[in-house]
């Protein structure tokens, strides 16, 4: 039979054409993907970091207009609670600070270097591609001229077009070698990579959350009136709500 790409037509050849594409696609889909993933963790980590940060610098601002309110300079008892509850405030803030700061370092940039290949990745598939068109283009040239009767002219150029053929046809082979040998290997790393990225997530977690324990349950201890339920604390504020409706610049008309 005549030569074509990849010994498309001959039986003894390992591999035609149209394997040699869906080995890529298959690959190359899965890096594909992948990049997908990376670039959307990412974003979602950000976000997640930025309403953390947000959440903690709202609490530390509620509880720091609290104690700048009318109501603690008449009552120390509620002075008392709202310092405490600044207190505890700004130390989950401090932790939650340092929790976001690990994340951005362990994780973050983590992911962000690893997007960052992706582009010269898909370049190399773009160089593979333009290859693979050059070398389509020349086949086709070659098979012209196998189709025509043998004449001297013919022959000459036949001669020629599988000469421009061969340098292009190698550099497609290769193009194509080193990413079908490169991809499966870049793929398979991530697990490697990201690993110590989402144990060093977890511990920042682990950490911020055992402080808030503490944190929150020493608030507890300071502010907490033994024995008054929430349900009881529920019907003295409905009963002092009660009490307001019913003074006369309150009331209905």
């Amino acid at each position: 039979c005549k030569w074509t790409p990849l010994s498309l037509c001959c039986p003894s050849a390992p591999f035609t054409i149209f394997q040699v594409e869906r080995d890529f696609e298959r690959e190359y889909g899965k890096l594909q993907q992948l990049e997908d993933q990376t670039k959307k963790l990412h974003k979602d980590m950000k976000k997640s970091t930025e309403a953390d940060l947000a959440m903690s610098k709202s609490a530390v601002k509620i509880s720091s207009d609290l104690l700048s309110n009318t109501l603690c300079e008449q009552d120390q008892k509620f002075l008392d609670t709202v310092t405490a509850l600044d207190t505890a405030m700004r130390r989950m803030d401090s932790f939650n600070q340092e929790k976001v700061n690990q994340i951005h370092k362990t994780v973050n940039e983590p992911l962000k270097k690893f997007s960052s290949v992706f582009p010269s990745l898909n370049m190399a598939v773009k160089r593979r591609e333009q290859s693979l068109q050059d070398y389509k283009r020349l086949q086709s040239k070659v098979e012209k001229y196998e189709e025509k009767e043998k004449t001297g002219p013919v022959i000459a150029k036949l001669h020629q077009a599988r000469e421009e053929l061969r340098p292009v046809k190698e550099d497609f082979e290769a193009k194509n070698k080193q990413l079908l040998d490169e991809m499966p290997k870049f793929y398979n790393s991530r697990i490697d990579y990201f690993k110590p990225s989402f144990e060093a997530l977890i511990r920042a977690q682990v950490v911020y959350y055992t402080e808030m324990f503490k944190i929150f349950g020493d608030l507890t201890e300071q502010i907490d009136q033994p024995g008054l339920s929430d349900e009881q604390r529920e019907r003295e504020n409905e009963a002092k709500l009660n009490e307001l409706r019913a003074l006369s610049i309150v009331a209905d008309d």
